[in-house]
């Protein structure tokens, strides 16, 4: 073996034992995660820690509980902006809100909510289209500093540009600025709000589903999954939505090479966003019972 390859199959281990030692400490599982994705990862890690190698870093957290929210950062992905890809908010505005409608009750699911950028601004979306009221938003997030920033609900003033505009493209009913109040060089979204929120922390690669909801957005999330992982995840979307109830995925993913892709409809393909049906199997088993 060329000391080159020694080199990469002696990084494979460390990263394979830092994910397993992870997992069997805190039960944080990153191990279905996407390997390109968990290399930069667990390196951000290592720098974070000022550890040389993953081995370090391994026996440093788990001896010192007090490390895990900056190996939790490094591990994850907290990455977004307000109404960010408009069309996917113009299209949940104009095509999927009609459906909703008819809905005396709306229970809509953010999965992955990072710092709660997406949370906002389709709460925001459903209180300029009249739906806010009648709405139960469930906002989860696997890094708990994240979540925290998410149901604070403030962030900095220099971002409000990108976010307006970003807001403008969606049909915007009302100014952005209507939703928050500026001080400091932050803002803070309303607290009212949030009144229609429940944070809560849970991992898609551990965790149960949340039933009975009409609306599941999860963008740009699944590209950090494995193909197992990616199935599971869509998996607990499905059964967490009710029949007819839609799901909406990132720019750049996709349910046509899941195992659950004949349980989902194309809705709107262009801004990925899926609708649930059944699947041939279950309705086979529903007209036998008939």
């Amino acid at each position: 073996m060329t000391e080159e390859l020694h080199s990469a199959s002696s990084h494979r281990i460390e990263l394979d034992l830092f994910l397993e030692a992870l997992h069997r400490r805190y039960h944080y599982d990153f191990r279905s995660y996407s390997r390109s994705s968990l290399v930069r990862r667990a390196q951000l890690v290592c720098e974070r820690l000022g550890c040389a190698t993953l081995s370090e870093a391994q026996g440093r957290i788990l001896h010192d509980p007090s490390l895990l929210p900056d190996v939790i950062d490094g591990m994850t992905v907290q990455v977004s902006e307000m109404f960010r890809d408009p069309g996917y908010f113009a299209v949940l505005r104009s095509q999927v809100i009609p459906y909703l409608r008819t809905f005396p009750r709306l229970k809509v699911w953010v999965a992955g909510c990072s710092e709660g950028q997406e949370l906002y601004s389709m709460a925001i979306l459903f209180r300029e289209e009249g739906l806010f009221d009648r709405t139960m938003f469930y906002a989860t997030e696997i890094n708990r500093r994240a979540l925290a920033r998410a149901e604070a609900g403030v962030y900095p003033i220099e971002r409000m540009a990108k976010f307006t505009a970003n807001h403008q493209k969606t049909g915007a009913r009302t100014p952005l600025s209507d939703h928050y109040t500026a001080a400091y060089e932050r803002v803070a979204f309303d607290r009212s709000l949030r009144s229609n929120m429940v944070f809560a922390e849970h991992s898609l690669a551990t965790d149960a589903v949340f039933s009975e909801m009409h609306l599941i957005s999860c963008r740009n999330v699944l590209i950090y999954f494995d193909q197992d992982l990616q199935n599971r995840a869509i998996g607990l979307f499905r059964d967490s939505l009710i029949h007819g109830g839609f799901l909406g995925l990132g720019s750049h993913e996709t349910l046509r090479f899941s195992n659950h892709s004949n349980e989902f409809g194309p809705f709107h393909e262009g801004q990925r966003i899926w609708k649930r049906i059944a699947s041939y199997k279950a309705r086979e088993e529903e007209l036998r019972a008939i």
